[in-house]
């Protein structure tokens, strides 16, 4: 691995933090759970949750208390692991094609691994399913993980549902035994002792909070009869079963010596799903705590995008509870690790993220993070395609200017429930010029990623509906759209790696499932070339073999009854037989 220069950091500072050397590169986890908001840990005032080895960490650790992200889910992921802003690394949207980092697209995985760390990612990946977009084809070098946005969804294995799931183990499907959370975190505490005598890189990042909801009633039944609304003492009760499985992270590195210089993280990828209730609740009772913040997940006014993050570092310093208010936002996390690991950026990274290691040393140093740009760009319940300003914020100081035309000051309007975009035109103009020269540099790169197939990394290639690229609006991404055989299809963008045959195989559902087809015909457009066949009674697929050549194209699928287009194939395997033979 790269020479670790072993004065770590120079003592230095008043403010006490990173005074301490290092002669071992640090170690680093990185926890980010799903859906969990600023308000949804006890430590941030919430009242009711139990929280308490958060808490204990939020004590020990330099607190973000201005970080922002995403306002929701891959996005988030994206910027954390490119440092880039989501749309100009072609991940911006949870479907729909737009799931996946454009090739280009260097992670901070490749950077740790390419600097002689271990690197590992457990949990929720988001990012793609399909070479070469998987985490192990960006950086990974061991993963355990989940296809598509949640467990249960679509792409993942079909009957998982939280509890003794099939989850993807390096390319290998592998059953176990128990609750999703609880295998996330001891299969990281097995990782961080099979790698204890070497830095490592482990990305853990939860499924949990994020619904269904589904937890063991040991964690949800405290919250029985105080979080009324609906599925809300479920959702509790997840987060309350990460908590306790931090705990326990936490007790491992303390056994096998690894907590003094481990740099631990700890996150959330956008506002709170379920935190605020829905509609009435009886007088008096716990009506959720979203720190007086407006918005929630898919939102970009305050509680939509301001989430927790706590470094924890002892060897570094940081190791008591102290606060760092300047704006920060998810695309800083990867120069700063680079900065605290003292791992040097490439030179062909671009990041859009600013260290504030620099910060953490003197306080009084001027921030590097001028202002910050969270957009939604599209989603479920979007009937329109991508556009400039649609479901926007800059986050300028105190102020916030949504969707190009409201403005709030947070220093007296921190619920952001004045609009005083009338009284401030001057800081409408400096906040608009921002965003205009934001979305005049992401917008470009607002285009398509293909999938590969016949690439010997993954052959056969599973496609899934949620992957098919429409205009807006959502694919079917879960098996509620697809039990119903919604009557839609889209095509997929792929990249065909070897001129060829190939075997396509179009199904309704998964083929673990194996249920016979509802169709009488259908269609395969790819290449250019439309081919059809009728559906055997039965069947529960059918094939179409066919010769393509190497480049880009699309596939299109449908299936038809009584001469009526009646969906597209939500499963479709690609499988590369043989090579094209020369004449």
């Amino acid at each position: 691995m790269k020479n670790y220069l072993s004065l770590l950091m120079a003592l230095v500072c008043n403010t006490g933090v990173i005074q301490a050397l290092a002669a071992e590169p640090p170690n680093v986890i990185l926890i980010m759970t799903d859906d969990q908001g600023y308000g949804d840990v006890a430590c941030h005032g919430n009242p009711v949750i139990k929280t308490p080895c958060i808490d204990q960490l939020h004590a020990e650790s330099l607190r973000l208390t201005n970080f922002h992200v995403s306002p929701y889910c891959t996005p988030t992921r994206a910027a954390l692991m490119t440092g880039r802003y989501p749309a100009r690394t072609g991940a911006y949207r949870t479907s729909s094609g737009r799931t996946m980092l454009h090739r280009d697209e260097q992670t901070i995985a490749n950077i740790f691994s390419d600097a002689g760390y271990a690197t590992g990612m457990i949990g929720k990946w988001h990012l793609g399913d399909n070479a070469p977009h998987r985490p192990q084809d960006r950086g990974f070098q061991e993963v355990l993980w989940h296809r598509c946005g949640g467990v249960g969804q679509a792409s993942d294995y079909y009957g998982n549902d939280y509890f003794d799931d099939t989850y993807e183990r390096n390319g290998v499907f592998e059953k176990f035994t128990g609750y999703c959370t609880d295998i996330w975190f001891n299969e990281a505490k097995k990782f961080v002792e099979r790698h204890q005598k070497e830095p490592f890189f482990l990305y853990l990042a939860t499924n949990a909070p994020h619904g269904p909801y589904r937890v063991d009633p040991e964690w949800s039944e405290p919250y029985r009869d105080s979080v009324l609304w609906g599925n809300g003492a479920n959702f509790y009760g997840m987060i309350t079963n990460i908590d306790h499985n931090l705990g326990l992270l936490r007790e491992h590195l303390e056994d096998l010596g690894l907590a003094e210089n481990t740099i631990l993280i700890f996150m959330t990828d956008n506002g709170t799903s379920n935190g605020i209730p829905k509609g009435e609740l009886p007088a008096g009772s716990f009506h959720g705590f979203n720190a007086n913040m407006r918005g929630k997940k898919s939102t970009v006014y305050e509680g939509g995008h301001r989430v927790p993050c706590f470094l924890h570092w002892p060897v570094g310093g940081l190791k008591e509870g102290k606060d760092f208010d300047e704006l920060t936002a998810h695309l800083d996390l990867l120069p700063t690790l680079l900065d605290l690991c003292e791992i040097q950026l490439p030179q062909d990274h671009d990041p859009d993220g600013f260290s504030f290691a620099a910060n953490i040393r003197d306080e009084k140093l001027p921030a590097h993070r001028h202002h910050y740009i969270a957009q939604l760009h599209g989603g479920a319940g979007f009937h329109h395609p991508e556009e400039p300003w649609d479901t926007s914020c800059v986050c300028k100081g105190p102020w916030r200017l949504i969707n190009g035309t409201e403005l709030y000051d947070l220093r007296t309007d921190h619920s952001q429930q004045n609009n005083i975009a009338e009284d401030h035109p001057d800081v409408i103009t400096e906040l608009r010029k921002l965003y205009e020269a934001f979305w005049k540099s992401v917008s470009p790169r607002m285009e398509p990623v293909a999938i590969d197939v016949g690439n010997p990394l993954e052959n056969p290639t599973t496609l899934c509906s949620q992957d098919w690229y429409l205009p807006f609006g959502n694919p079917p991404w879960n098996f509620n759209s697809i039990n119903r055989r919604t009557p839609m299809t889209g095509p997929w963008h792929v990249m065909v790696q070897q001129d060829g045959t190939y075997r396509i195989t179009l199904r309704q559902l998964p083929k673990e499932a194996n249920k016979p087809l509802v169709a009488e015909r259908a269609s395969l457009t790819v290449a250019g070339e439309t081919h059809e066949v009728n559906v055997r009674d039965g069947s529960s697929h059918v094939h179409f073999t066919v010769n393509l050549p190497a480049g880009k194209t699309e596939i299109i699928t449908q299936f038809w009854n009584s001469n009526e287009p009646d969906g597209g194939a939500y499963f479709t395997d690609v499988e590369f037989l043989e090579a094209k033979h020369a004449p």
